[in-house]
């Protein structure tokens, strides 16, 4: 491999020591281009500096991002280990010889290498034991700043390497996410009536691609409807894996438990059942009766849902603690509503009230139920898009806190 030392020579001539490093350089730019492995990028940096320049001893600290790291070693055994790089090399800009007081490494090498990308150190080289009299090659000594170029070559490849996997990696999560709210997504209506008997609509905001917050609409018989909203704890995939789950059984239970206590206690066991302990899920679920205009409802450990009535807004809060926090439901409460004509019910998830400005303070029930009454001629359509411009306007430039269902129901 690469230019040889030839054995009896006094030393090379200046241009095959040009040569030399010529080579080594497009054999380095080869494998880069080749996309060689990172360990073989490795060996061919070894080889070069062993086997040409002679260099006896050698250790490659690189910052990977996270911290500095060894690369490479050899000719030495694991006693700079402990060494703590960015104290003892912080200062260090140029070539020049080891002072490291009272440490091990004083004694096994000679010469630290560092190398920079502008004012940021990427990697520093100590070599040692570097034979000043090997025939073929002039003193190594002397090519150190070689050295230097190459390792930088090498180091920038490496990073460039790892960053290429990364950019994969991400690509390959985003699509994954993507894949995973295609699925989420269809687990929510298809579409919400706009009828004689009601007008609903709904908007979804997950703080990540996928999320945990569940809103539905289910037409149990000809007479009787039931609306939930619900929240899992925490974000992201796992909180959707739970919550698709939790969908499809509240779906099939609602179509066989008429009664909104026993589906409540049986929704908690399935939840411990798929949670473990590990996460637990807020739920207000309600019934509603179109020919007497009665609603049953629960609210277990949910925000309080609104109801606008023509004579005043009130939270729905009567019902149990959050599904999976607790074995049993012993105590189950059920809130009974006599629902005016034309009142409208606003459901949502705690993203919306807890959202926070600049200030730290939360946009909160009393804003949301001010704004309510006084825009409770809206439609749901209108009444959800000036709420949601009324958080905007509020968090500013910051970001969403955490996921965001929004659920409204104009009853005629």
């Amino acid at each position: 491999m690469m230019v040889k030392n030839s054995s009896g020579s006094a030393g090379l001539s200046g241009k095959r020591i040009k040569d030399f490093k010529l080579n080594a350089l497009l054999e380095v730019t080869n494998s880069i281009n080749n996309n060689v492995s990172t360990s073989e990028l490795l060996t061919t940096f070894e080889s070069i500096v062993r086997d040409n320049l002679s260099i006896g001893k050698l250790v490659l600290f690189s910052f990977d991002g996270q911290g500095w790291r060894c690369l490479l070693q050899f000719g030495v055994d694991n006693s700079f280990a402990d060494i703590d790089v960015a104290r003892e090399f912080a200062a260090i800009t140029d070539i020049r010889t080891i002072d490291i007081a009272a440490h091990p490494l004083e004694r096994s090498f000679e010469i630290i290498i560092p190398v920079y990308h502008k004012s940021l150190p990427l990697a520093y080289v100590l070599v040692g034991d570097i034979n000043e009299d090997e025939s073929g090659m002039s003193a190594a000594i002397k090519h150190l700043p070689f050295v230097q170029t190459l390792t930088n070559i090498i180091v920038v490849a490496i990073e460039n390497k790892k960053l290429a996997k990364d950019n994969i990696r991400q690509a390959t999560m985003r699509r994954e996410l993507e894949l995973a709210w295609e699925v989420q997504r269809q687990l929510f209506p298809e579409e919400l009536p706009n009828d004689e008997q009601f007008d609903m609509n709904a908007v979804y905001l997950p703080h990540l691609q996928v999320g945990g917050d569940y809103y539905d609409f289910v037409r149990i018989n000809e007479n009787e409807v039931a609306l939930c909203v619900a929240d899992v704890s925490g974000k992201g995939v796992p909180a959707a894996l739970l919550m698709s789950n939790f969908q499809a059984n509240i779906r099939v239970l609602l179509q066989y438990m008429p009664d909104l206590t026993e589906l409540v206690r049986e929704l908690n066991t399935k939840v411990n059942l798929s949670a473990k302990g590990d996460r637990f899920i807020t739920l207000f679920v309600a019934k509603y009766n179109l020919v007497t205009r009665v609603m049953h409802y629960i609210n277990a450990g949910h925000n309080p849902p609104i109801l606008i009535a023509p004579d005043g807004v009130t939270q729905l809060t009567i019902g149990c603690t959050g599904l999976g926090m607790l074995d049993e439901l012993i105590k189950v409460k059920e809130g009974i509503l006599n629902i005016s004509p034309n009142s409208m019910l606003c459901c949502y998830t705690d993203g919306l009230v807890e959202q926070t400005n600049e200030a730290g303070e939360e946009f909160g029930m009393e804003r949301l139920q001010h704004l309510a009454w006084q825009e409770r001629e809206l439609n749901p359509a209108d009444f959800n898009a000036m709420l949601l411009n009324q958080i905007e306007a509020h968090k500013q430039h910051l970001n969403y806190v955490d996921d965001i269902a929004l659920f409204t129901c104009r009853l005629h």
